[in-house]
């Protein structure tokens, strides 16, 4: 069954790698990136890879009206979402809030996905069946351990780009046990990894890019990183809900990522952050 795969964050890395491991397969393959240049650049090797031209629409998800616009096209053009991959990710210094008011890193690893997710929840329903559920798959991190994460206030400036980018990473996974919750029956299915320590420009003034560059058999490929993504993707037995991975493998959380009532009260708190309705999501 050729299917449709959504990919956020599709321009480079983790997530170009894994938009072409989907090509390959046969899947139709839609990317979503935020430079213009570097996504046509991306839809070229998939194209290249698929043998099709892939949909590509251009997003930053540090503006949550360009999200906005972005589901809506996506949504009309694909009556079905088979996939959403949740891949994009930055470890910013921007010290300002974004126009929403929200702190940078938080908003865009954690709260544009949290929109777009369910801005096609409809053609993510739309696709599943009882032997196929849609996968909502999102890239989270180990740094989810550092992680001060405010739930009731999810978009609060944190004091530094490290603990705003472990607090991004805490929300994917409270996010991904709250929708096994609330989605009971929907047939879409929410799981999350980390993909290790990965070898390209992201957080390239980071303490682990110099000590990739001094052990740098620490670091993975953007392929090999990629590949669990792809499994959740793609593998029945990956059909977890609520699962956290890393190889493949069931991988351990810190409770504050896991605790079911920090992951209600983040949910309400970042649906009004994005301007939701409960009814909208379900």
């Amino acid at each position: 069954m050729r299917r449709t795969v959504v990919v956020t964050g599709a321009s480079s890395g983790i997530g170009l790698a894994a938009c072409l491991a989907f090509a390959r397969a046969g899947d139709d393959v839609v990317l979503l990136g935020r430079d213009p240049r570097r996504l046509a650049a991306a839809v070229a090797r998939v194209r290249e890879a698929g043998g099709r031209t892939p949909a590509s629409y251009r997003a930053d998800f540090a503006v949550l009206d360009e999200v906005r616009a972005a589901g809506a096209r996506i949504a009309a053009g694909h009556e079905r979402v088979h996939v959403l991959a949740n891949n994009a990710g930055l470890l910013t210094s921007v010290r300002r809030p974004t126009v929403d008011g929200h702190d940078a890193t938080v908003q865009i690893n954690h709260l544009g996905g949290f929109l777009l997710t369910h801005l096609l929840l409809d053609r993510l329903r739309a696709a599943a069946t009882a032997e196929a559920p849609a996968r909502v798959v999102t890239t989270s991190s180990l740094a989810e351990a550092w992680g001060t994460l405010d739930v009731d206030r999810p978009g609060r400036r944190q004091v530094s780009r490290w603990l705003a980018y472990g607090a991004s990473k805490q929300a994917n996974i409270l996010m991904t046990v709250e929708a096994a919750r609330r989605w009971t029956g929907l047939g879409v299915v929410a799981t999350c990894f980390f993909p290790g320590l990965i070898r390209s420009g992201f957080g390239r003034r980071s303490p682990a890019f110099s000590m990739g560059k001094l052990a740098p058999g620490l670091f993975r490929s953007s392929e090999e990183g990629a590949d669990t993504l792809v499994w959740l993707a793609t593998d029945p037995r990956a059909l977890v809900p609520g699962g956290y991975f890393a190889w493949r493998t069931p991988f351990a959380a810190t409770g504050r990522a896991t605790d079911p009532a920090r992951a209600r009260r983040l949910w309400q708190s970042s649906l009004a952050a994005v301007g939701g309705t409960p009814e909208a999501v379900r």
